[in-house]
């Protein structure tokens, strides 16, 4: 049982992460889209809706423990992309902001890191995969 406690702590732990993120995505579709612009990235106003849709939609699948072996792993591919995209080799001449950038990075890949053990793992007792599993078809 202890273990699917510190499962629920884990998927509520990334969850605080995508959840406020999408809805802040959602909610300022046009500041994203115009950082997405500022990357180089055609429609940046369907990639802004794209994405914060997927921060907030994985982030609660996360956080109910739904399609626990596969969300993950999508999240993961994500946050790896986001980080490289938005991150790898930023702030050019300023110390600080290409630190900030480099921390925001390692941010990115650790996150990753917790996805995928997320993945392996499962999402334990508590999780509406294991609700679902003891549902007969």
């Amino acid at each position: 049982m202890l273990n699917s406690l510190l499962l629920l702590v884990a998927r509520i732990l990334i969850a605080a992460l995508f959840v406020p993120a999408g809805i802040g995505t959602l909610s300022n579709i046009s500041g994203t889209a115009g950082y997405f612009a500022g990357l180089g990235f055609p429609l940046p106003t369907l990639v802004a809706l794209g994405v914060g849709l997927f921060e907030l939609v994985g982030g609660l699948l996360v956080l109910t423990g739904f399609q626990s072996r596969v969300v993950p792993v999508l999240l993961a591919a994500f946050a790896l992309a986001a980080g490289f995209i938005g991150h790898y080799g930023q702030g050019g001449d300023n110390a600080a902001m290409a630190f900030m950038h480099q921390q925001a990075l390692m941010k990115d890949i650790a996150t990753a890191g917790g996805l995928l053990a997320l993945s392996v793992a499962g999402a334990g007792a508590l999780s509406l995969d294991r609700l679902l599993a003891r549902q007969p078809v």
